[in-house]
């Protein structure tokens, strides 16, 4: 895949590592009813209330199992913890409004009772999101960066809620059909200003967004490793950026692993280039490797204890 820069780069734009004060991004992130100091890096951790997403170790089949598991990745360092009621994995079918809520709306209510932490709901559908907010959530993590459904950014906005905006291109039934990008960052780049432009349009403030390229959705091996070789670059669009690859499937790819169960060393390789490269929020399936990871690479690069 041919790599090309998007035209509007700023010319000293560091290709080395180094402070990276030539595109400052916040230190604070709002959600509802939380604050985020993303001076060190922020762990979310993965619950998903599903039964087929893409990795068993982070599916709860109860809410007493969902309560249990949130509770062990806050006793491992977690900093918010992002609740699935749909898996997004390649191939994936689409469920009903209905089942996501059924879902999600019972376990975001006793999380948000019983633990001291930020929620994430991981949706694309406005009526999921408003009623997740409603029992407790303090950010929607939407797959399409608002695309998908022409409500959810107005809806996003009339919660108070923060969000996570998000690069795909197609659903995730379809998404693997077509990988091929002329320019695959100006891409991503694109989308999100868009993303953002429609996010603030309907009145959310930037310091209640953040941005995720992506990894995994609508890409090929190439696409994915040109995604993480550039991750820098991302800082022009001055938000916080949220890296998901946990146990992916390029990891697998090329670290010869087809069981996902077998991809956390490599999921820590770009957990510390992520860090390196100015990312500030990591989506993971094993917090205290990945907290640790995180912690080490920062103290590296700051050159100082986190």
């Amino acid at each position: 895949m041919a790599s090309h820069r998007f035209p509007d780069k700023p010319a000293d734009l560091p290709e080395e590592g180094g402070p990276f004060d030539v595109f400052p991004v916040p230190t604070i992130l709002r959600g509802r009813r939380c604050r985020l100091d993303l001076e060190r890096p922020l762990i979310m951790g993965i619950l998903n209330i599903t039964p087929d997403s893409f990795y068993s170790g982070s599916r709860a089949t109860s809410i007493d199992d969902a309560l249990g598991r949130a509770r062990r990745m806050l006793d491992e360092g977690a900093d918010l913890i992002d609740v699935g009621g749909e898996s997004t994995r390649p191939g994936a079918a689409l469920i009903s409004e209905q089942e996501e809520l059924d879902r999600i709306v019972p376990v975001v209510e006793i999380l948000s009772r019983e633990l001291p932490c930020p929620l994430s709901v991981d949706t694309n559908k406005s009526v999921v999101a408003r009623a997740a907010v409603a029992a407790g959530a303090d950010f929607i993590n939407d797959i399409s960066g608002f695309a998908f459904d022409p409500a959810m950014a107005d809806t996003v906005a009339a919660c108070g809620a923060g969000a996570f905006l998000m690069h795909t291109r197609g659903k995730p039934e379809a998404m693997q059909a077509d990988t091929a990008y002329g320019d695959l960052f100006a891409d991503i780049v694109n989308y999100l200003r868009k993303a953002v432009a429609r996010a603030e349009a309907a009145g959310i403030p930037r310091c209640r967004l953040a941005i995720d390229p992506g990894i995994g959705f609508g890409k090929d091996l190439a696409g994915n490793l040109e995604i993480l070789h550039r991750l820098r670059e991302l800082l022009v669009l001055g938000l916080p950026v949220l890296l998901g690859t946990s146990r992916k499937g390029c990891i697998g790819q090329v670290v010869g692993q087809s069981d996902p169960a077998e991809r956390l060393y490599g999921t820590l390789a770009t957990v510390a280039l992520g860090v390196a490269s100015g990312v500030q929020i990591f989506r993971v399936h094993d917090v205290r490797p990945a907290r640790e990871a995180a912690l080490m690479a920062w103290a590296v690069v700051h050159r100082r204890r986190p």
